[in-house]
């Protein structure tokens, strides 16, 4: 097997045990693997040991991969932010967004989804934090975006996404991801028909399974260490 395989047996056993210790499922818990930056040659390597969707957050970049990996049938989530002159080649080309942060946005995926393809699952973005330096609505405004997401055509509302502040403590980690479950639970008692908790990376996925994430974005754990400062893949 592969280092990347291998790298990719040693996460799934990471969320099998931490669902456990939860007294979850594991089948409850997604994988996307954050494959943004990476080549296409480590994509087919995860893809051979057994991962399925993939997460990229540029879409030119993105847009050469799903091109070059079209034979696979791989299942792709736009996780960076939505540019408004780039929502045409995203909702031709993704079955997910895990960023929606404006209704703007999400009125022009709706209008350019192809109508041969399935409905665009979508996720909100909520800053948790607070910090200035994040994309995502605050808390307090999510269920007027939410309403105007769930009357759109050509795409379906799945739940809520978000970067929490870095922390070393679980407590700390965990307190971040309460907040956008409490907010899940909220918007469910108010009529949303929402299923998808995505939340939890390589640093702290455990502390997101406990708090009840159904998809957790996984890139270094995976794919090797970066340089780069820390994203939704870390």
């Amino acid at each position: 097997m592969s280092p990347i395989g291998s790298n990719l047996q040693a996460v799934l056993r990471r969320i099998e045990a931490a669902a456990r210790a939860a007294g979850r499922q594991p089948e409850e818990i997604r994988l996307l693997a954050v494959s943004k930056t990476r080549p296409a040659a480590d994509i087919e390597a995860a893809c051979r040991a057994g991962q399925r969707a993939f997460g990229e957050s540029q879409q030119q970049e993105a847009s050469a991969k799903i091109a070059a990996l079209a034979p696979l049938g791989l299942e792709w989530h736009f996780i960076g932010p939505v540019q408004s002159n780039k929502t045409r080649p995203i909702a031709e080309q993704f079955a997910w967004i895990h960023s929606l942060d404006r209704e703007k946005v999400a009125r022009r995926l709706s209008e350019q989804r192809p109508a041969g393809l399935e409905p665009l699952m979508v996720c909100i973005q909520v800053n948790v934090s607070g910090e200035a330096s994040k994309r995502g609505v605050p808390p307090q405004a999510t269920l007027e975006l939410a309403r105007q997401v769930a009357c759109l055509p050509n795409i379906r509302l799945r739940g809520l996404m978000t970067i929490p502040a870095p922390a070393s403590e679980a407590e700390r980690q965990r307190a971040q991801f309460r907040l956008l479950r409490t907010l899940y639970d909220t918007l469910r008692t108010q009529g949303m028909d929402l299923d998808t908790l995505s939340m939890g990376m390589s640093d702290d996925l455990e502390a997101a399974i406990v708090e009840g994430a159904t998809l957790v974005r996984v890139g270094s754990a995976i794919f090797g260490r970066r340089t780069a400062a820390r994203n939704m893949d870390t």
